[in-house]
């Protein structure tokens, strides 16, 4: 299934990823403040059900409910040591999903940041990191994940920790980190800096790129400068629908599916392979996104004034950091 993964996303012109886990398990019953996790063990009903709905939109690869199922952010719910059986358990739920459909679909094992500050400010150590991640990434590949899905960070120290357990589990994986700070993440990466990370690594992602963050727009602006630095990368966009708005205790997003089927585009025209949603975006969004996706032929690169008619405002202005990096942008068809 590795070679077949790689074969498809080197053969085609573009993947559709999922949308989003909380939001989507919120409208089941998840209550604010619960693990997602845990119900992958109470309520594998209502996972099966989170990853059909997927599949069935038209996603070609989905995540496993398993973002938080590392030891340090289920140590906060009493069930630290429920790690590696409930990251097993959303990927053999994941598995029976994929296979039961009549068409190739990918399983990611989601692996979401551990909660914790790593050293020099922090207390978390580098060695400590690496276990944690090795032992959530060794339940997804037992329970049948095809890759890793490394998402929402934002220190570099953590990512090169969760790349250096991955190489103990021989999967391939993508990293995606969240860029919702003036363009960079909380801990100050841009995405040059993420470029030159990946290129300091060893155990290289497959692909990489951005998640979650701000709105679209903004993220719409990270994939143009990642494609700036790293031309003939595979790149990742999962952006949420919309911008967040707090409303009678709740949290909902105003992204419409006609705006993520303008943001799938665009997405796919600033160089990202592979597109999907984050916060707020619903199966209604993937339907939208799949169908523009194919409907339209391959673009011109969006100028940020397009993206931001069409999309939306950028939440703040950012310095030109990709100076420095010289590669031409990769032709286009228009």
């Amino acid at each position: 299934m590795t070679s077949k993964l790689l074969q498809i996303i080197n053969s085609v012109e573009w993947l559709l990823a999922d949308g989003a886990t909380g939001t989507n398990l919120f409208d089941m019953g998840l209550m604010s403040g619960d693990a997602p996790e845990l119900w992958n063990e109470n309520y594998p009903e209502k996972i099966v059900k989170l990853y059909k709905n997927a599949v069935d939109a038209g996603s070609d690869i989905f995540l496993t409910n398993s973002f938080g199922s590392n030891a340090l952010r289920l140590k906060l719910h009493g069930s630290g040591n429920k790690a590696f059986k409930l990251s097993r358990i959303s990927a053999e739920i994941a598995r029976e999903v994929a296979d039961s459909h009549n068409k190739l679909v990918f399983v990611a094992g989601s692996v979401g940041p551990t909660g914790e500050i790593m050293q020099p400010i922090g207390n978390l150590s580098h060695e400590l990191a690496v276990e944690v991640f090795h032992e959530q990434a060794q339940g997804l590949k037992e329970g049948g994940a095809d890759l890793l899905w490394l998402e929402t960070i934002s220190a570099p120290e953590e990512f090169k920790a969760a790349a250096e357990a991955f190489s103990h589990v021989q999967l391939p994986w993508v990293g995606a980190m969240s860029f919702d700070t003036a363009g960079r993440t909380m801990m100050g990466t841009s995405p040059a800096a993420m470029v030159d990370l990946i290129s300091s690594i060893p155990n290289k992602p497959i692909a990489f790129g951005a998640n979650c963050g701000t709105g679209a727009s903004d993220l719409l602006r990270t994939v143009q400068d990642f494609a700036k630095c790293s031309p003939k990368s595979i790149l990742i966009a999962k952006g949420n629908a919309g911008i967040p708005k707090y409303i009678d205790g709740q949290i909902h997003y105003d992204g419409t599916p006609e705006l993520m089927a303008k943001y799938a585009i665009m997405a796919r025209n600033s160089g990202a392979k592979i597109i999907g949603g984050c916060c707020g975006t619903k199966t209604e969004h993937l339907v939208s996104m799949r169908s523009a996706l194919e409907s339209e032929v391959l673009g011109a690169i969006p100028s940020l004034e397009q993206v931001e008619l069409e999309i939306g405002p950028f939440s703040s202005q950012i310095r030109n950091e990709t100076k420095k990096h010289t590669s031409r942008r990769r032709a286009r068809r228009v």
